[in-house]
């Protein structure tokens, strides 16, 4: 009986429609007509069936109407929107993924007729989109050109999406408090997706390279705000950055690249570099971009001007120049100063000259540094030393200083800072002036407390001239280091020493780390031994002598043994508990006490910082540094030449003689001061002279100038890239069906082979 009752109980349960919906069928009857295609069956159908719900859904929630759309069929698709009482749902959101525009249009139309203005509303609890996505954003985001089109001839509009990281009381706090928090930030990653399309951007952007640049910068932003979708705002940004990459390829003559490199617009002020969208490519990171061949050719065309020659030139041929230029540098600024129009002094402003003199500068530089730094300890009197090379070291330093400050002025300071160069150079120069500073202090304390003769082992461990030296030390070190920027305009050494940057970044990431360790061994080792400190323990057989090592006495102890024990340096007894001799009950006779669990906890907290510290930390990071080597020269024509392009534009931003013979162009550099100056003083129609942190003294255009030429580039540059697009989709679907028919030509072959 019982199992009678379980039985019926579970054939009523399979026969329950659960939670899906089930068609009759009847209703299958006219989903199969619609799929079908006969619109006169289904008018047949309707007519007879006059109480029939045109509306049903199959359990996937699909009407009659998707069908119609899924399968493309117009006349049929034309016939149920004439229905009186057919709902449309989102089956225009079908059409229009589906890139069916005449579809589209038709029931874009019926949902106009049902209620004004319906077509530009979102939908809501559809199985296949997000809420409150419109036609305009699924189009967008798909990237149907003609669609896209006709849209906004419908007068469809995309709202921007806010960033991740707004807080807007009219629209995001909102939105947080009573919005759902998954929808919203699933629809604003779709609405990233819709605006970041190339077919959109190409279609509402005047400027679509501009448009990319700031799209992706934007989108890196959000990535980094938003980790939940780090990857997914990455990969789109990545995919706008090559959208820019892919318009500037299309280029086919040195006029339409130019022309694109030439543009202002984005860059903020005035520039007097000869291609400012250059700097924004540089500004922006778009590495892709720059180190395109059509951006490079232009870039190295400008970098060597007409010295060809240059080119062919080997190695040892470059570097003979470099010492040439060492001889000719007076004769240059001679020639500078007394024609500095002339054909030999427009050859010497050529960046690559700039670059020369500015290497064999930095030559004489370092030769008195080495110089300097050889002079005799021994001999030396208290005070600022008197070798004769300080005067020249401090032209140097006031000049390298000035000309640090007039870019800073040019290039604006968020620019100039951004580069790690400039970083490393303002470094450099603050050590050697803070050098010459204590060198004046040590002199003045000379002149008012005297003892000039007063033998070095007497003087006291903060003396000014002491520290001059040490600042000195590390003011040559960084001097000689800078040597390596030079090596990022080699082929062969550009990506080892753009590899070395970016491992020591690494390095700073993990310093943290291993900070975190020491710290929290330091602070339970310290003072672990401190009632040891100094114990001698005599062996009575061997007489020998062991004294506690001051391992973990004390704080500074601690943290010296544990860094030095990150490379193996510290001893292995760091841990061992050393007791002194205790008296026994004879005179004669003394006794050895161990404290072994103190030692026990020594050695192995000390074998734990080991173990973590050495054997995995350590390795963490070489693998690390492995993993970024690898990422550079995988990529090594794209990092390196983007590196070398930085270094390109800095020397382009130099003045024709480096410090300190740039004062013989003294002119030629004060030019821009001039040029604000002027434009401050009495503006003319349409510039001002503005100043702001980010771009400094600067001039900004009021007037934007519409360019013709640029925008029917920019036309014909977009035009052959949805070409491109046009060809690569055609070739894919070839490439599909020709697969198809493979399988099918196989499938046939098997069933008619004779078994």
């Amino acid at each position: 009986m019982t199992d009678n009752k379980t039985m019926a109980g579970l054939e009523n349960k399979l026969e329950s429609p659960g939670i899906f919906p089930h068609l009759q069928e009847i209703e299958k009857k006219f989903f199969d007509i619609v799929a079908d295609g006969n619109v006169a069956e289904a008018r047949t159908f309707l007519e007879s069936h006059p109480g029939f719900n045109i509306n049903v859904i199959n359990f996937q929630g699909n009407s009659v109407l998707h069908i119609a759309v899924y399968e493309r069929n117009e006349p049929m698709t034309e016939y149920l929107l004439s229905h009186p009482d057919i709902d449309p749902s989102d089956t225009h959101l079908h059409a229009i993924r589906d890139n069916q525009l005449r579809i589209a249009v038709m029931i874009l139309d019926k949902l106009n007729d049902i209620m004004s203005g319906l077509e530009y509303v979102g939908i809501t609890h559809s199985p296949d989109f997000l809420d409150d996505t419109t036609p305009l954003a699924l189009a967008a985001e798909c990237g149907h050109f003609e669609i896209i089109n006709m849209l906004k001839l419908r007068r469809h509009v995309l709202q921007r999406p806010h960033p991740p990281s707004c807080n807007c009381n009219e629209v995001c706090r909102v939105e947080r408090i009573k919005g759902d928090i998954v929808n919203t930030e699933n629809i604003r990653l779709f609405m990233y997706k819709a605006i970041s399309n190339p077919s959109y951007i190409c279609q509402t952007e005047d400027d679509p390279i501009l448009k990319a640049f700031l799209l992706s910068a934007e989108l890196d932003n959000a990535a980094e705000f938003d980790k939940e979708f780090y990857p997914a705002y990455k990969a789109l940004s990545h995919e706008v950055s090559q959208f820019a990459t892919d318009l500037i390829g299309c280029a086919r003559t040195a006029e339409e690249v130019e022309c694109v490199l030439k543009q202002t617009s984005g860059l903020g002020r005035t520039s007097n570099f000869v291609y400012p969208r250059l700097l924004l490519a540089l500004d922006y990171n778009q590495k892709n971009f720059v180190a395109h061949p059509n951006v490079q050719q232009l870039v190295q065309s400008k970098w060597i001007g007409n010295w060809y020659e240059w080119k062919v030139k080997s190695v040892w041929l470059k570097c003979l120049a470099v010492i040439l230029q060492i001889v000719l540098l007076p004769i240059i600024a001679l020639i500078i100063l007394i024609a500095p129009n002339s054909k030999q002094a427009k050859f010497y402003e050529t960046p690559v000259n700039k670059f020369l003199s500015s290497v064999a500068n930095y030559l004489i530089f370092l030769a008195f540094v080495f110089l300097q730094s050889c002079s005799n300890k021994v001999e030396q009197l208290r005070g600022p030393p008197n070798t004769g090379y300080e005067w020249i070291l401090g032209i140097y330093t006031i000049s390298y200083a000035v000309a640090f400050i007039q870019l800073c002025i040019v290039d604006g300071p968020v620019r100039c800072f951004r580069s790690r160069r400039n970083w490393y150079d303002l470094a450099m120069i603050i050590l050697f002036i803070l050098t010459f500073l204590f060198w004046i202090v040590a002199a003045l304390d000379i002149r008012i407390n005297g003892q000039r003769d007063l033998e070095r082992k007497y003087w006291h461990q903060y003396d000014p001239t002491l520290i001059a030296e040490g600042i000195f030390c590390f003011a040559t070190i960084m001097a000689f280091l800078k040597l390596l920027f030079i090596c990022q305009f080699d082929y062969n050494l550009g990506p080892l020493q753009l590899s070395l940057v970016k491992m020591i970044r690494d390095v700073v990431h993990f310093a943290t780390i291993f900070g975190i360790i020491v710290i929290a061994f330091t602070v339970g080792l310290c003072h672990l031994y401190q009632y040891y400190e100094g114990m001698m323990q005599i062996n009575e057989e061997s007489k020998v002598t062991t004294e506690q090592e001051d391992s973990f006495v004390n704080l500074k102890s601690t943290l010296r043994t544990l860094f030095w024990a990150i490379f193996c340096m510290s001893p292995m007894e760091s841990a061992d508990v050393i007791i002194e001799n205790l008296p026994g009950e004879r005179e004669s006779e003394t006794i050895i006490n161990y404290h072994s669990f103190t030692e026990f906890v020594g050695y192995f907290a000390f074998a734990s910082f080991q173990f973590i510290s050495v054997i995995i930390v350590l390795n963490m990071l070489i693998a690390c540094m492995s993993n970024t080597f690898t990422t550079v020269t995988d990529n090594v024509n794209v990092e390196w030449i983007f590196g070398r392009t930085e270094a390109y534009v800095d020397v382009m931003f130099t003045t024709t003689l480096p410090p300190p013979f740039c004062v013989f162009s003294i002119f030629s550099g004060l030019r821009p001061v001039i040029e604000y100056l002027k434009v401050l003083i009495n503006p003319p129609p349409g510039k001002r002279a503005r100043w702001n942190f980010k771009n400094c003294c600067y001039i900004e255009d009021l007037e934007e100038k519409k360019d013709n030429q640029f925008m029917e580039i920019m036309a014909r540059l977009v035009q052959r890239y949805l070409r491109q697009c046009e060809k690569k989709i055609e070739k894919d679907d070839v490439q599909k069906l020709r697969q198809e028919l493979k399988e099918f030509s196989n499938i046939l072959k098997d069933a008619l082979s004779p078994s």
